[in-house]
């Protein structure tokens, strides 16, 4: 049925919650925050009565989207966070057209940085017998969960389901499949794994729909030696998590094991190094999610990309204006590039994966000074779309929040910020990042417009079912059951 996975309308369309992508410990929400869910529930019930539609068919309209930016923007100017809103009109929330003409798809949408679990994988062998893990997660609820078979609840984070989320219940053209860190033991999703998930999305004529990364932490004994064997693979980028290394130590990019790292992939012609950077996963070795080494290293090797994931952002850390002196967040990556002498728009990248999330829907003045300083300093054909689903659910809150979200006429005028305008935003959602990633993106478009996937949509959009849940942990309990299931790695 059309509203089987939330038949009272209890869930909102943009997800204002806890959540974190497993690799930070949840922030309980705020007053405010509470206050932003809480009004935008309440404007949902009067809207639905005045269009005579039952709560969840308004909600999984766009003027149910609209409506909740709305209540979201009252929510933030009552905290006083006024430095960004979202550009949406009152009109909206009552007026499906203008409501679809602001929020509806008209970019190509890239999504660098995406997550799959594999629910069936190897990693189980070493769960304890008995042992539910990921059931605690709201997007392990649904349907498929009251099947007879033991964990029947991990089918609600099959393949299929991720299609799901990503390409049919949002508006992403094509994304990256990431890794996580992590041992070669206790991945929750091999390359192998990702491969025969892609061949998922092959098998629907949407070959050019997932591209691949490959896990390489260049501190972790044979990891280099096995990057010929993962470009099998054909994988677009090498991962690498500086923070992370096998006995809990990090490393930096201009150590000797980064360099030999860089040299490796440059030699097997893959120019994509993606960095974790920022999103620190405790205090051991926090040093090393700081951005320090970023300048240097892209100095070193001009002729690789440096695609840097997070952005160097800290969550529960607000981004205010440059601060030189600061040495971790978003600032620290501005200050490497600076003193490295590498400029807007050469080849550093700054992805917007949990960042924009966290930032853009708890604290917009942040949001505003993050991307404002990324624009100014990485560049305006140098930030790139991430979004690190499926932990979030399907991406399609954050592409609505991001499409309709402005930087304050303040903040443009005391610190140089651009103005969002639909061609900036169109390169974020997708055109900057088929640089580094070789693509064209008016080929791909076309693909994408006339294949199975596409056809499917088109037919998924007469009856959509979205389910607005989340798939990461909303609890300090559930963080450490995820780590305890995972290996007890981030």
């Amino acid at each position: 049925m059309h509203d089987d996975l939330d038949p009272h309308g209890r869930r909102l369309p943009i997800k204002l919650d806890a959540t974190s992508n497993g690799e930070f410990v949840p922030i309980p929400l705020a007053d405010s925050e509470h206050f932003a869910n809480h009004l935008a529930s309440e404007r949902a019930d009067g809207f639905a009565r005045r269009l005579n539609v039952p709560r969840r068919t308004f909600l999984t309209s766009a003027c149910g989207a609209a409506s909740t930016l709305a209540a979201f923007n009252a929510a933030h100017a009552a905290a006083g966070h006024s430095g960004g809103y979202f550009e949406v009109s009152a009109e909206a929330a009552l007026e499906p057209q203008l409501a679809k003409a602001e929020l509806g798809k008209r970019e190509f949408i890239f999504d660098v940085q995406g997550h799959f679990v594999n629910p069936t994988g190897a990693w189980l062998k070493t769960v304890p017998a008995g042992a539910k893990p990921l059931s605690m997660f709201e997007k392990a609820q649904c349907e498929l969960a009251k099947g007879p078979e033991d964990r029947a609840y991990l089918r609600c984070l099959s393949g299929q389901e991720f299609i799901k989320d990503v390409f049919l219940d949002s508006d992403t053209d094509i994304m990256v499949l990431s890794f996580v860190p992590s041992t070669r033991e206790g991945e929750p999703l091999t390359i192998e794994e990702a491969a025969a998930t892609r061949a998922i999305v092959d098998k629907m004529e949407g070959s050019k729909r997932l591209l691949l990364h490959a896990r390489v932490n260049p501190n972790q004994p044979g990891d280099v030696e096995d990057m010929e064997r993962l470009k099998g693979f054909g994988v677009t980028a090498f991962k690498t998590y500086t923070q992370w290394g096998p006995s809990g130590d990090g490393f930096w990019m201009t150590d000797d094991v980064g360099i030999k790292f860089v040299e490796k992939a440059r030699k097997l012609g893959v120019r994509n190094i993606a960095i974790h950077k920022g999103l620190p996963f405790g205090p051991k070795s926090y040093e090393h999610s700081t951005c320090k080494d970023i300048g240097p290293i892209a100095k070193r090797f001009p002729d690789m990309n440096f695609l840097i994931y997070h952005s160097g952002y800290v969550v529960g850390r607000a981004e205010g204006a440059y601060d030189p002196k600061r040495t971790d967040g978003v600032d620290a990556l501005v200050t490497s590039l600076q003193e490295a002498g590498v400029g807007p728009n050469e080849n550093v990248y700054a992805e917007l994966g949990s960042t924009w999330r966290f930032a853009s829907m708890r604290d917009p003045t942040s949001a505003a000074h993050m991307l404002g300083k990324l624009f100014k300093h990485v560049g305006q054909d140098n930030v790139l779309w991430g979004t690190d689903s499926i932990w979030y659910g399907s991406p399609q809150d954050q592409i609505q929040a991001f499409r309709t979200f402005q930087i304050s006429d303040e903040l443009q005028a005391k610190h140089g910020y651009p103005k969002m305008t639909p061609q900036l935003r169109a390169k974020v959602f997708g055109l900057n990042a088929v640089k580094p990633y070789g693509l064209d993106a008016k080929t791909v478009r076309q693909y994408v417009e006339s294949d199975v996937v596409a056809r499917e949509k088109a037919e998924y959009a007469e009856r959509p079912n979205p389910s607005f849940a989340t798939y990461g942990p909303q609890t300090r309990r559930q963080f450490v059951n995820l780590l305890r299931a995972s290996g007890g790695g981030p």
